[in-house]
């Protein structure tokens, strides 16, 4: 059995689900661990609290894992179970049934039959071709904000563009060595001109946690900022992306999932060249694990 660790956003669930899609597709048993949504430390600390929003999509359906079924692949926990769990991962690592990502992709997981897997899985190439089966799965409900089903509809008759900003916490000092400096003004701009010169009529649909940022930055009637949906009601800007023509994402999984489940044959998807700044680029590996994407670094190059 194949177990994945669900953690994190909803980008990162999206992925881990993505992921337990792609196992079941080649025949193999596989279930999700959620236990780490229900860890009582985590949901009593306001900041690290999350839920699991796979459950908002409509009639997403998934096995999940049993307490005794990861303690199978792991192991009996404290402090006795994690001496011998190391010496005999020492002794024999192939007898260590925990998995970490540890690189962007790891094609030697699918040859895996008896693994507990734990990490975010970004990478596009890991379900690039289920993509129609997780846009078929992946269900918003209907929303309830009138603003969403007319946004949708006028994204659906237009050259419309989704440009997704994120700041808030990527600029805070812990979070901005590792994420920022990516996504500059330089690559927005690039990213923009190669939309424009394919559809010069293009309406750019803004989306950020700092909507106060977009209005100052970006004025004009090409430019339309998407700041209603707020708290639960979040995710829901994820669906709006997926209606747009083309996707310029952030170095985030949320953009990357408004793109991904954009159905269009002809959309156009723009993501940064890298994800961390941990991350050296290597432009033709690149292009490998991001078929079909366009890739433009933080000096608004297109590699």
């Amino acid at each position: 059995m194949i177990i994945i660790k669900v953690m994190g956003g909803l980008g990162n669930q999206m992925q881990q689900y993505a992921l337990y899609e792609k196992f079941r597709a080649l025949g193999k048993e596989a279930k999700l661990d959620i236990s780490w949504f229900e860890d009582e430390s985590r949901q009593k600390n306001v900041l690290a609290r999350r839920s699991l929003e796979l459950r908002l999509f409509e009639g997403l359906r998934f096995d999940t894992a049993s307490k005794e079924e990861c303690a199978a692949l792991l192991g009996s926990g404290g402090l006795w179970g994690s001496f011998y769990g190391k010496l005999k991962r020492k002794l024999n690592p192939s007898a260590d049934k925990h998995f970490y990502e540890t690189d962007m992709y790891h094609p030697e997981i699918f040859t895996f039959e008896d693994k507990y897997l734990e990490g975010h899985w970004a990478c596009e190439k890991y379900y690039h071709d289920i993509m129609p089966l997780l846009q078929e799965r992946i269900r918003f409900p209907q929303s309830a904000d009138s603003r969403n089903v007319r946004t949708a509809e006028r994204m659906e008759g237009e050259n419309s563009v989704s440009v997704h900003i994120r700041r808030g916490d990527y600029l805070d000092p812990e979070n901005a060595g590792m994420f920022g400096g990516i996504c500059t003004d330089a690559y927005y701009e690039a990213a923009m001109r190669q939309v424009r010169e394919q559809m010069p009529d293009a309406h750019f649909y803004l989306f950020s946690d700092d909507p106060g940022y977009l209005r100052e930055r970006y004025q004009g009637a090409e430019y339309t900022v998407a700041d209603w949906n707020r708290g639960a009601d979040s995710f829901y800007d994820c669906e709006l992306m997926s209606h747009c023509r083309a996707n310029i994402c952030a170095n985030s999984t949320f953009s990357f999932w408004g793109a991904r489940l954009n159905r269009r044959t002809d959309k156009i998807t723009i993501r940064p060249a890298k994800h961390k700044n941990s991350q050296v680029i290597e432009p033709a590996r690149m292009h490998e694990l991001w078929e079909g994407w366009v890739l433009i670094d933080e000096k608004g190059r297109v590699l």
